[in-house]
């Protein structure tokens, strides 16, 4: 029977463009909480950074991550000593000894009691041992062979040091290998001197790889990741000598003059840290990180110790993005993978991929000034969010319209969109049919028609309105907590009437100690000051300005307010400012209202707070003007104006059976 050949695959991360596996990034709920913060007051730089930093429903943000990698850190610092080299040495030359003892007492020559003598007198440090015993005729086998991996071990520990893996390869090395990274150590520092001096080292550096590559698992294909493999391994290595007691050093300096039983091998390795200390002085060469946890570490793996910390140390950087310039793209995705592990690798992927797509589909773009800023594209997608939050709260009231049928006896607006449960919408037929093609090209046992494939065409009234929204700016709006369900509910009404009712025209209008006409990207960045007064006559003043602007379309009137007017203009244009409430601010007031009332507007008043003097005086505007007042909680807001804006134009419109005239 033939030998069948199996095809070996080895899986690694996707790197030849965006990975087609790597889950979905949800920009939705990234504007919503970057649209939150900035209509809270925030830049939406900050904004973006705050996201970053929390997350997401099921994505873990930076703050978690970052914790992780302290974690880390701290486990490493507490689980460690830097004792293991001495332990491992102390405990193969305790064997030693203990085995020539016993093979001596079997001896009886005088040479033998002799010996006895010099163990017996053999000083208390294992490295002084170590020397003193250099020279010693070992008459047991099992002794002669322990310490001989003393030697061993020091040699594949200090080489273990700068080439991570070499105490485990070199385990029961023959003289043959010694030889080859003697010759690897001489190659290699060869080149380094040359690429000091400022030589073309590319032939050389190949020529290096070629005939030692395995001694660097890093498999660098430049001179400078050379170096830059070697001299991070290098500085820990320092790094854990600096660790250690002077005592510890000193012992470690005695012992290494027996690493491979000569001291060619530490002069050969001195000189590679002085050529890496020159071409890397960047690197840390001072630091130190004292470890006093009871497992052990070799001089191998204590170097490793040292560089995941000095990893989690530039991870922990990169997490907090606080520095100039921060970009998510600063995570070094490989180093979270190896610290953490491959699933916080991905939530790190995913926020960068978060805050790519933010930045590179117009969600987010630079002013002149360089400031980051909420494009008009991010605006209507929040807008459109607040307006399903808005859509669902109207469809919970009993005896309220379906917004998504508001507008639906009129013209076709030319825009489609996909079929929703209670939509009495006709169908485009040309839409659907090509949906269902194209999902068929793909699934060609499904269904000929599905639900998914319908798409209807949008209408919008016949009737046009002129729509002022006057919401209240003044400090007490912000102290109050009611500055973001503000903002969130004029972007509610302008998507809808931006979207819905192209026809209408929408203006907003803040007041506090004086009103302005806003757009609503100034609305929703506007920072809460501290600003006495509430001056709806000015508001006023600008409303019924737009509403003589469109003399044939329905005036709708909507006012958010959680206080009395307290300020007015003057003839002159000077603001008149009077708490309690002046009689002629009142009085003003009263009169633009009236105003609106004569070119037939309808109004709605939203009376935010419990205040009885504010619900009594809102009381008798309305009855002046038969308007309606209503009281919505907050978090209702944005669903009471949308609606008070629907009611508004359906009873215009069943009123005067259309376009409204102003007189």
């Amino acid at each position: 029977m033939p030998r069948k050949d199996f095809q070996r695959s080895r899986y690694g991360r996707y790197v030849d463009g965006p990975d087609p596996l790597a889950p979905p990034v949800d920009l939705g709920e990234a504007l919503d909480a970057i649209g939150e913060d900035v209509m809270a007051g925030y830049s939406p730089e900050h904004a973006l950074q705050e996201f970053l930093r929390r997350g997401g429903r099921s994505q873990r943000g930076l703050d978690d991550l970052a914790r992780q990698v302290a974690q880390r850190r701290r486990e490493i610092l507490q689980r460690h000593n830097l004792d293991g080299t001495f332990q491992e040495i102390k405990e193969l030359l305790d064997r030693a000894v203990l085995n020539e003892r016993k093979q001596l007492a079997r001896d009886l020559d005088d040479d033998a009691r002799f010996s006895e003598m010099r163990l017996e007198q053999l000083p208390a440090s294992p490295a002084a041992a170590v020397n003193e015993l250099g020279d010693y005729q070992w008459r047991s086998s099992e002794a002669r062979a322990d310490f001989e991996r003393i030697k061993d071990l020091l040699g594949r520990e200090a080489l273990d040091q700068r080439f991570a893996g070499m105490k485990q390869a070199l385990e029961n090395a023959t003289d043959e290998d010694r030889e080859r990274i003697s010759q690897m150590l001489d190659d290699l520092n060869h080149l380094l001197a040359a690429h000091a001096r400022g030589d073309n080292t590319d032939e050389q550096f190949q020529q290096l790889m070629e005939k030692h590559g395995e001694f660097f698992p890093e498999h660098p294909e430049t001179v400078e990741e050379l170096l830059d493999a070697l001299a991070q391994r290098a500085a820990a290595a320092q790094r854990m000598r600096n660790s250690l007691t002077q005592e510890q050093r000193d012992e470690l300096d005695s012992l290494a003059q027996n690493a491979f039983g000569s001291p060619r091998l530490m002069e050969q390795l001195s000189q590679l840290d002085n050529n890496l200390r020159g071409l890397r002085p960047g690197e840390d060469w001072s630091g130190s990180a004292p470890m006093e946890g009871e497992q052990g570490l070799g001089l191998g793996d204590g170097t490793g110790a040292l560089q995941d910390l000095a990893e989690l140390d530039a991870l922990s950087e990169q997490l907090s993005q606080q520095y100039a310039g921060a970009r998510m793209e600063d995570v070094d995705l490989d180093a979270l993978a190896k610290q953490l592990g491959d699933e916080a690798a991905v939530d790190a992927q995913t926020l960068t991929e978060l805050e790519r797509a933010l930045r590179q589909r117009g969600y987010l773009h630079r002013d002149a000034q360089g400031q980051l800023q909420l494009s008009p594209q991010a605006m209507r997608q929040i807008g459109k969010s607040l307006m399903q939050d808005v859509a669902q709260r109207l469809s919970g009231r009993s005896g309220q319209r379906d917004l998504r049928r508001s507008g639906a006896a009129g013209e076709a607006s030319g825009a489609t969109r996909p079929w929703e449960f209670g939509d009495t919408e006709p169908w485009d037929v040309t839409r659907s049919l090509t949906n269902a093609a194209v999902r068929r090209a793909s699934d060609p046992d499904g269904p000929l028609l599905h639900l998914d494939d319908v798409e209807i065409r949008e209408t919008e009234a016949r009737t046009q309105a002129a729509v002022a929204l006057l919401v209240d700016t003044s400090f007490s709006m912000a102290m109050d907590g009611r500055w973001v369900p503000m903002k969130r509910t004029a972007l509610a009404l302008h998507h809808l009437v931006s979207t819905r009712f192209r026809g209408d025209d929408l203006q907003l209008i803040g007041f506090g100690r004086h009103a302005q006409t806003m757009q609503i990207e100034e609305l929703t960045a506007l920072d809460a000051e501290w600003d006495k007064g509430t001056n709806l006559h000015h508001a006023l003043l600008l409303a019924n300005r737009h509403f003589r602007r469109h003399p044939n379309a329905q005036p709708v009137l909507l006012i958010v307010t959680d206080g009395e007017p307290t300020s007015h203009l003057e003839p002159d244009g000077e603001v008149f400012f009077s708490y309690p409430p002046h009689p002629l601010t009142i009085a003003y007031s009263v009169r633009e209202l009236d105003a609106s009332t004569r070119l037939g507007a309808t109004t709605t008043i939203f009376r935010l707070g419990e205040d009885p003097g504010l619900a009594r005086f809102l009381d008798q505007l309305a009855k002046r003007c038969g308007g309606r007042i209503v009281a919505p909680e907050l978090d209702g807001l944005g669903a009471a104006v949308v609606d008070g804006y629907l009611s508004s134009r359906s009873f215009a419109s069943r009123l005067y059976g259309g376009p409204h005239l102003a007189g």
